[in-house]
């Protein structure tokens, strides 16, 4: 599908949405682990920083399964109610890779557990999301509208799951919408081209931090 005056993301009023870049998600000795996700880290870094030096917001979106699985999803519910621990509130593999922030961080996982943003910077925040979609009973919708943004851009963990559902609801809200093909675990070809047929635009990190140095 082609851009048009509708869909063309907007660098000077874009967001970077990172979602679930968590240790539980990557480490190499987690029952959790996701292929590809450790690889693509410093591309989400690289991208991170950019945002930083645009002054442009960034939101961290995070899971946070309650050990007695209470706030888990369906599919994994009866995992976690029967011991497993994937990013346990507090643990350690609930933390967001140290190479995405701007400083060492722990994560507040009462205030995020009540709906609340963690700001870790002038424009970054972290936030939870109870389900696949990073808009699914959130603020982010919320949030973003109130900083000025119609553009988000989507990287992280998994994108069959959470980040292909974030992508459709930002879609559902006339968000424009850029997806890093090279800062996201798990892509593959027909996932970028159903996203293209809704409009998403799909480019690499250096296509993304070329558009940001001329427009951000």
């Amino acid at each position: 599908m082609l851009e048009d005056r509708y869909t063309s993301p907007n660098a000077g009023t874009s967001a970077l949405v990172l979602i679930d870049v968590q240790q539980d998600f990557y480490a190499d000795d987690s029952p959790m682990r996701i292929a590809g996700t450790r690889a693509t880290i410093p591309a989400m870094a690289k991208l991170a920083r950019a945002f930083r030096e645009f002054q442009l917001p960034i939101v961290h979106v995070v899971r946070l399964y309650r050990p007695d699985g209470s706030n888990v999803d369906l599919v994994r519910r009866r995992s976690v109610e029967q011991g497993a621990r994937i990013a346990a509130p507090g643990s350690a593999g609930s933390q967001i890779a140290p190479e995405l922030l701007p400083n060492v961080v722990e994560l507040e996982h009462e205030l995020l557990l009540d709906g609340g943003l963690q700001q870790l910077g002038p424009a970054e925040h972290v936030m939870y999301k109870p389900r696949w979609g990073a808009f699914y009973r959130t603020e982010l919708d919320r949030h973003l509208r109130e900083s000025g943004r119609d553009t988000v851009v989507f990287a992280g963990c998994d994108f069959p799951n959470c980040p292909r559902a974030s992508i459709y609801q930002a879609s559902e809200r006339d968000y424009r919408i850029i997806l890093v093909s090279d800062a996201i675990s798990g892509l593959y070809q027909r996932g970028m081209d159903e996203c293209r047929a809704i409009g998403v635009r799909v480019q690499d990190l250096s296509e993304t931090l070329d558009w940001l140095a001329r427009n951000g």
